[in-house]
């Protein structure tokens, strides 16, 4: 089974632009949307919230919902856009979320999780797939998550995504829940081994290509969220050392490639800034790290952004980032 390397659907981060941007520095890393409410694919505008630029990477629609029938009309709705699979989010543990009966709460009932995989699976010709915790409140065994497993795989899902932290749905906000409960990456590796055919991608605490290797001895991907988002550039270091490629594009290279997407899709109406906050941590740990931001802040990032300032991002890379300091 084929090795792969994610990052991680997250809300309001890993939207169109960010997938196009990063998809300029790696073209071995698998992406994902954020999570998008199957009502509002099938009541929203579905160009708006699903299409994407096409690129070689493949691309999962991540999916919220509890309603089978609603779920598997958004999955026929999406079929064509381009993506690879569809993911039902069974690991966000947001109050709001909750509260639309969305996410980690769902793991509460396995029974409604099955009929909804298996409305999907039977909707879609694309692959159907999960992403989840190890548990939730005080349920916390592998018993339980081994037969959570069972049941979606039993249901229709391919692939499980599985993050080694339980979600405290009542105590805790959706930032403390990615950082307060304890990291226990053994209960993936023994799913691992009681699923051996099947995928088995581990998520949670990702931070150096170091851990990547680490994991991948044991299970068959590694998927990255916040790492990859604050810094972005991560990706030339995994494309380097996981996927051994050595023609990884410079950071002025990503730039210049991504101003004409950033020139077509302001043409179509999208706000420049939607684009460039996603650049703000390209630069992280370069010396002209805290120029750039800056440079963002004041030129780029705000709502009324100029577009005529796209002329001159080149410059600014520049003096951002100097050539000798790019590799």
């Amino acid at each position: 089974m084929k090795k792969t390397v994610s990052v991680a659907p997250m809300m309001d981060c890993t939207d169109k632009h960010e997938i196009y941007f990063l998809s300029l520095i790696s073209k071995n890393i698998h992406l994902y949307s954020e999570m998008i409410v199957a009502n509002a694919i099938i009541r929203g505008d579905r160009d708006k919230l699903l299409s994407f630029k096409k690129i070689s990477n493949p691309v999962t629609l991540q999916i919220g919902g509890s309603n089978p029938n609603e779920l598997a009309e958004a999955c026929k709705i999406s079929e064509d856009y381009g993506y690879k699979e569809i993911n039902l989010n069974l690991g966000c543990p947001s109050k709001k979320v909750q509260k639309n009966k969305f996410g980690a709460c769902l793991m509460q009932e396995p029974d409604l999780v099955a009929k909804c995989i298996e409305a999907m699976s039977k909707a879609t010709k694309l692959p159907v797939t999960i992403k989840t915790r190890i548990g939730y409140n005080e349920v916390e065994n592998f018993e339980f998550l081994k037969s959570f497993i069972q049941t979606t795989k039993d249901a229709g899902s391919k692939k499980f995504i599985i993050h080694a932290r339980k979600a405290l749905l009542k105590k805790l906000s959706p930032k403390e829940n990615l950082n307060i409960p304890p990291l226990k990456y053994e209960f993936v590796y023994q799913l691992k081994e009681h699923f051996k055919n099947d995928e088995i991608i581990i998520n949670g605490g990702i931070k150096t290509t170091e851990d990547i290797k680490h994991h991948l001895l044991k299970v068959d991907g590694a998927m990255i969220g916040r790492a990859i988002y604050h810094s972005p550039y991560f990706l030339a270091e995994i494309e380097r050392d996981i996927f051994n490629n050595k023609n990884v594009p410079t950071r002025s290279d990503v730039m210049e490639k991504l101003i004409p997407y950033i020139q077509e899709e302001t043409s179509k109406g999208a706000q420049l800034n939607h684009i460039m906050r996603h650049t703000v941590g390209l630069f992280h740990g370069q010396n002209g790290s805290k120029t750039w931001k800056q440079y963002l802040s004041k030129n780029m990032c705000i709502r009324d952004a100029d577009l005529q300032k796209v002329n001159h991002i080149m410059d600014q890379v520049r003096k951002t980032n100097p050539v000798s300091l790019e590799r």
